[in-house]
């Protein structure tokens, strides 16, 4: 099984004509995905790539029944795509960009209170990966190749860290059940927790690793999140063991103003809660391992 999206799920790419739309739209329908049209205001009408053309993102939901989207488009126009996709009932989705600003996220995070957990949509992003649920469908802009279908879940602020835990995993023969790029800005869509609620209701995901990083109160919320609610183990990689306080480190939330931000505490503070940690990067995978072999062993 998976998480966010299947092999049934009907994809829109919001800025689907544009130079970055149509590269990553293609990448997607060689992977597999169900790709049904995209939304370019002023273009409705049209084909591109062989798909319809939509001028909003209403219109293509009630025309193709998609559920899923995917937002390429800058910045200045992030927001009302997002609250675009929302209205018109798209259940999961993903922006990629980077540079939304930081009102414009609180923005999206008010607007979407208006509906109900049920009727929520998912954002995932902004400044991120993607989602993959491998050999089933990609959501995103990774190398879908890397992954290999399995029984563990990925979510991590940094989408390069999260093709290398990939890439280890499938050199050890363990598959991937979702992975879940969730972005490296201050404010985004979903949570470490979030992302760990949604897997633990996955009936084949046998655990998940936690790819993390300096900055931010979420890793250590996902970790008591974790200890409080969830059987299933939980391994994390925190990056920036040594980066200097107050020093903005690659990704815009990466910044450690408080305690219990830095790697080091949060690797304290993981611990305490249960939660695995893999100690540098080169050994992600051998941690998943090493997890997957002592669970099995227990049962």
């Amino acid at each position: 099984m998976s998480v966010l999206i299947d092999k049934s799920t009907k994809i829109l790419i919001q800025g689907f004509t544009g130079k970055m739309g149509t590269f990553h739209s293609e990448e997607m329908i060689k992977y597999g995905s169900k790709v049904v049209g995209g939304v370019t205001p002023g273009k409705g009408g049209s084909k591109h790539l062989n798909l319809p053309v939509f001028n909003t993102v209403k219109e293509a939901v009630e025309t193709t029944g998609a559920s899923a989207s995917i937002l390429f488009v800058p910045p200045a126009f992030a927001a009302d795509s997002a609250m675009e996709a929302a209205d018109a009932g798209i259940k999961t989705c993903v922006a990629i960009v980077d540079g939304i600003p930081s009102h414009d996220m609180i923005r999206i995070k008010r607007y979407m209170r208006r509906y109900s957990r049920v009727q929520k949509m998912t954002l995932v992003g902004p400044n991120c990966a993607g989602v993959i649920s491998p050999g089933k469908s990609m959501l995103g802009i990774m190398p879908g190749h890397i992954y290999k279908e399995g029984k563990v879940g990925i979510i991590g602020r940094s989408g390069t860290l999260g093709y290398e835990a990939a890439q280890q995993m499938k050199n050890l023969g363990i598959g991937i059940s979702t992975s879940v790029g969730i972005g490296g800005d201050p404010i985004n869509g979903s949570s470490f927790k979030d992302i760990l609620e949604k897997f633990e209701g996955d009936k084949e995901t046998e655990a998940v690793l936690m790819i993390g990083e300096i900055g931010g109160p979420q890793e250590v919320a996902a970790g008591k999140f974790a200890k409080e609610n969830m059987k299933k183990p939980v391994i994390a990689y925190i990056a920036g063991i040594t980066a200097p306080k107050g020093r903005v480190m690659g990704h815009a939330g990466a910044i450690v103003s408080a305690y219990g931000e830095s790697a080091v505490e949060k690797v304290e503070l993981l611990k305490e809660c249960g939660v695995t940690i893999s100690k540098n990067p080169s050994v992600m995978g051998e941690t998943v391992k090493s997890v997957l072999d002592k669970s099995k062993w227990v049962k």
